[in-house]
């Protein structure tokens, strides 16, 4: 039969490794945790960019040149004048 001394010894082992793997396995959940947020805020990040770009477009578009006919027919700025003189120069 094993000692007293041995017994004590293999309970301290067996409280000391628990101990280890509890704080350890705590250690990488937060890791885990940190790295998921991190990864969560760039991709939310990312979406308010896109959606400021795509406000700033609409707010300021750019200038129509010179050659830009609108051809939409239900744009208040569409003038057919100026579309019939287009497909006039474009089909001779």
């Amino acid at each position: 039969m094993a000692s007293t001394g041995v017994n004590v010894l293999r309970w301290s082992a067996l409280a000391v490794g628990v101990f280890y793997g509890f704080s350890h396995q705590r250690g990488i959940t937060a890791t885990q945790r940190a790295n998921h947020e991190h990864h969560e805020y760039e991709k939310k990040q990312k979406l308010i960019d896109q959606a400021k770009l795509e406000y700033a477009k609409q707010k300021n578009p750019a200038p129509a040149s010179k050659d830009d006919v609108i051809t939409d027919a239900s744009d208040p700025k569409f003038d057919l004048e100026k579309l019939l003189l287009k497909v006039a120069k474009e089909n001779p």
